[in-house]
């Protein structure tokens, strides 16, 4: 599938709270879009890489939402690669779960009217996730990682890069705080769309409350 197909552009030292890294970028040839690796330490053939694959977020990752858990995993994400003193993190433009930014505030108001993220999505004509790991799947095949521990609640995301040719050799929870103003969002993500949450989601409601582990487990 030619359109997967990654070029890397450029690469620079960037230095940031959460420690220095090499921040990387790759040009899709199908849709020229650009994105990101920020790599920490010397990764390439190596196995067990601590890598996380983050979709672009704005609203959280930029103006720090509520809404979601995003812009609080990226950046516990860059912490746990630092302090393994390698690790990749890998910025995928696909925000919105791949539908777009212009959707995605249009799902936001209709989760304002009591939808949640799932429905809202199916409502305007998507899918509840439309996001590609192939992209991610390329830019860890041009870094040389032999196999990967993730960093994820997500098992679907693992499913997809055992697809893709990447060894899949842990999964290595996520955590973000539970607030009001995101408890519904964790919630469907748990019990919608099959999440593995390391958090217990209580904040006023009756349906059950999904818990997990928060530690890392082989998959």
């Amino acid at each position: 599938m030619s359109r997967f197909r990654v070029r890397r552009m450029a690469r620079a030292r960037v230095p940031t709270q959460e420690g220095e890294f090499r921040l990387v970028l790759y040009r899709n040839n199908g849709d020229e879009k650009e994105h990101l690796a920020l790599v920490r330490g010397e990764i390439a053939g190596k196995r067990d890489v601590l890598v996380r694959i983050h979709s672009e977020c704005f609203t959280g990752d930029v103006l720090g939402s509520q809404r979601c858990d995003c812009g609080e995993q990226l950046h516990q994400a860059m912490q746990r690669i630092t302090q393994a003193r390698e690790g990749v993190l890998l910025y995928l433009r696909q925000e919105g779960r791949g539908i777009g930014l212009l959707d995605k505030l249009r799902a936001y108001n209709l989760q304002d009217q009591g939808y949640d993220t799932v429905e809202a999505n199916l409502i305007l004509g998507h899918q509840p996730d439309e996001r590609d790991y192939t992209v991610a799947a390329r830019i860890l095949q041009d870094l040389r990682v032999e196999s990967v521990r993730l960093l994820t609640n997500n098992p679907d995301k693992i499913e997809c890069l055992r697809e893709l040719g990447i060894p899949v050799t842990a999964r290595v929870p996520l955590q973000a705080a539970v607030t009001r103003e995101n408890e519904g969002y964790l919630r469907t993500k748990a019990l919608r769309m099959n999440h593995i949450l390391p958090v217990s989601l209580n904040l006023d409601s009756n349906l059950p409350s999904p818990t997990g582990r928060f530690d890392e487990r082989s998959p």
